[in-house]
């Protein structure tokens, strides 16, 4: 078994109800595989179907779960800072991100966790590495991913395969960075940012199967996108480069 097993994976949930069944009967296999984790559920008012009670009524059963009501959360960035400040607070070691709906596959947890005790302070999810891969994904969006990790790349110095996935792991010790740390993301950049922040920590590359559920990037996502990245990038030119 691993060195280290009191991890636990933040997953936001919002709308989840149709894949609610399927994505639970994989992650239970995982844990009872693994004999360890607790997985933290974070709803807020997005979610307009039963989410939040399917949710609740699977932590009322299984004390392997627990359910965070954040109704206060603006963006999906608010949803993964409340579940790290949840887990960090109840002092988990290992803290583990990942999305709900089938897009993250569960089985790939052991990965990030033996990742993690391999002296790794981070475990970034890829698809773009030998192993990893894409599906049921609209060309837009794998346009989208493969194109922001090049130009991030390009504009921001680093050197990941992939810098836009959010499947990703950290220990403690980063947690606590991160959630003290004024992000200027409020969505899908949110990824890109933090491994920009992170890459002068000791991490790996993680091969991961993404599926996603919709082929739908607002213009709003893309313009803090954008913005985020030129103000990274004219602090790197500046010789300002930021990190944790």
């Amino acid at each position: 078994m691993y060195l280290n097993n009191d991890w636990a994976v933040v997953i936001p949930m919002a709308n989840e109800e149709n894949d609610f069944h399927p994505f639970i009967d994989l992650l239970k296999k995982v844990l009872d595989k693994l004999e360890s984790g607790k997985v933290y559920f974070i709803v807020d008012n997005v979610s307009k179907d039963r989410t939040l009670e399917l949710c609740q009524q699977l932590s009322s059963q299984d004390k392997r779960f627990e359910t965070v009501f954040a109704p206060e959360n603006r963006n999906v960035v608010d949803a993964y800072m409340k579940g790290y400040k949840v887990a960090y607070t109840n002092g988990h070691a290992l803290i583990i991100e990942m999305d709900a709906g089938l897009s993250h596959d569960p089985r790939a947890l052991p990965m990030f966790i033996r990742v993690l005790n391999e002296g790794n302070e981070c475990a970034f999810g890829s698809r773009f590495i030998n192993g990893g891969s894409t599906a049921d994904s609209a060309l837009y969006r794998k346009f989208l991913s493969k194109g922001g990790t090049i130009l991030s790349n390009v504009f921001l110095g680093t050197t990941m395969h992939d810098m836009t996935s959010g499947f990703q792991g950290f220990h403690r010790e980063i947690v606590e960075k991160l959630i003290s740390y004024p992000l200027k993301s409020k969505a899908h950049f949110y990824q890109t940012e933090i491994r920009y922040l992170l890459r002068k920590k000791r991490y790996m590359e993680v091969p991961i199967h993404y599926r996603a559920p919709s082929p739908s990037v607002s213009k709003k996502a893309i313009k803090n996108a954008v913005d985020t990245l030129f103000y990274y990038f004219l602090k790197r030119i500046s010789f300002k480069s930021l990190w944790l």
